[in-house]
């Protein structure tokens, strides 16, 4: 608010306007009056002329008094709009950053979230390949006892001693296994299906396995398990052939008069014997 000196500016304007008419009519009356005192008149003339010179100067000076408080209230206004602004500005700047606070705390938060559900994912992946690796093994492993053969149930079921004690009734089980050997000798390396054996030894197919398990005991055969048209069995492969006594019948050291002085490093040796380099010469032709 602007504060009022001698009145407003309005009641001055008015106020000279009156004084100006007065002044007026004093003019008008000077003019027509023919014997009025002149000097009375121009001193009254001087002290409205004064007065309303007076009345000007404060009536300018009022005005200029409320154009600097308009200018002051406007400046004020206007400082205050900025300051409004600029506090407006920071507020907005403010909740900008804590929205954009808001927003990385939520994107952190998402992201953790993320991290977790992907490490949840994992383990459950992690879990339903183990369980599948288990279910797997044990599908394997319930294959595997369905591949057992007749001779791993055997083995499962009897004592090495029964194995290695096995026995046919009224069968000479030395010269059998002997002649088991000898058979499975001549396929050398690439073996034979057992039931191709047992077929050719007439022996039934639980005899046969046992006496294969026996062989393989005492290290004569190997077993080399196959599948062979859809079922599991066994190829014999030889390994150690047993002596034959067939094979030193015709040896001259049965019948050597001087076996008795017969040694390695003696006068008489089988290194020097020329009796032997014949009999060796001679099997070797029948061999051949």
């Amino acid at each position: 608010m602007i504060k009022k000196e001698k009145g407003s500016s309005d009641e001055l304007k008015k106020e000279l306007e009156v004084s100006k008419a007065k002044l007026a009519l004093l003019n008008k009356k000077s003019i027509h009056s023919v014997k009025a005192k002149p000097k009375k008149k121009e001193a009254k003339k001087k002290t409205e002329v004064k007065k309303l010179k007076t009345k000007k100067t404060e009536a300018s000076k009022l005005e200029v008094r409320n154009t600097e408080a308009k200018k002051k209230a406007e400046a004020k206004k206007k400082a205050e709009a900025k300051k409004k602004a600029a506090k407006k500005k920071a507020e907005a700047k403010k909740k900008a950053a804590k929205k954009k606070a808001e927003a990385k705390k939520k994107a952190a938060k998402k992201k953790v979230e993320a991290k977790k559900k992907a490490e949840a994912k994992k383990k459950a992946e992690a879990k339903k390949k183990e369980e599948a690796k288990k279910k797997e093994e044990e599908a394997k492993k319930k294959e595997e006892e369905a591949k057992k053969t007749y001779e791993e149930e055997l083995e499962e079921q009897l004592t090495e001693e029964e194995i290695t004690g096995f026995q046919i009734d009224r069968t000479d089980m030395d010269r059998l296994s002997n002649k088991v050997c000898e058979i499975v000798a001549g396929y050398e390396t690439e073996g034979m299906f057992q039931s191709e054996l047992w077929k050719k030894l007439k022996l039934s197919s639980r005899d046969g396995s046992r006496l294969a398990l026996k062989l393989e005991r005492m290290g004569m055969i190997s077993r080399e398990k196959i599948l062979e048209n859809g079922r599991w069995t066994y190829k014999l492969i030889i390994k150690r052939t047993p002596v034959s006594t067939s094979s030193l019948e015709g040896a001259p050291c049965l019948t050597c008069p001087v076996e008795a002085q017969c040694s390695i490093d003696g006068e008489i040796s089988p290194k020097t014997c020329k009796l032997i380099d014949d009999w060796v010469r001679i099997e070797s032709k029948h061999s051949n």
